[in-house]
């Protein structure tokens, strides 16, 4: 029996048909649909995870979410009733690609490598498959660069208090204007 044959008794779409008809108008608008999960539970809900490179604020939830309503009202005439949520990754979501990486640059970051070894520090510039994390080195911060293929789980931390100044300017020099 196939993993989704309790969604398909319960009428709902499938992960690749919201995917499939999702896709191309989150695209349109500047947005891409990282994932999406359907939950059997009661009612039914259909979760639409959205990202881009400028981020995900709550306008751009209530377009994305009208978007998604009226794209699957189009089709959902043989599905049940289902409530539709569409969000962000989220804060305590892996990074998981160069796109993650590139996405939350500024931004802290837990990150435990291949080898056992794990190091903190902020995100700067990611291109070409290596990550630049600022790190404290003595009294100062210096420049990274890890592959991201070395890296197997990196996490986004939570900051109650401003970040060192030092350290956001090395995390923006990694990037325009300094000859990288």
């Amino acid at each position: 029996m196939a993993s989704d044959d309790p969604l398909r008794s319960a009428r709902l779409p499938t992960r690749e048909q919201v995917i499939e008809l999702l896709d191309g108008e989150f695209a349109r608008v500047g947005y891409e649909v990282e994932d999406v999960t359907i939950t059997h539970t009661r009612p039914p809900r259909v979760t639409v995870i959205a990202d881009s490179d400028e981020g995900l604020d709550l306008d751009a939830v209530a377009t994305l979410s009208r978007l998604a309503s009226t794209a699957l009202d189009v089709v959902d005439t043989d599905f049940a009733p289902y409530v539709l949520e569409v969000t962000s990754r989220g804060v305590d979501r892996p990074l998981t690609s160069e796109k993650h990486f590139r996405r939350a640059r500024g931004r802290k970051v837990e990150v435990a490598l291949a080898d056992g070894a794990s190091v903190t520090g902020r995100l700067g510039q990611t291109a070409d498959g290596v990550v630049h994390l600022v790190v404290p080195a003595g009294k100062d911060f210096e420049v990274r660069g890890l592959r991201v293929d070395e890296i197997s789980k990196a996490i986004v931390q939570v900051e109650f208090s401003p970040p060192n100044r030092r350290e956001l300017e090395l995390s923006e020099q990694t990037g325009k204007g300094d000859g990288e």
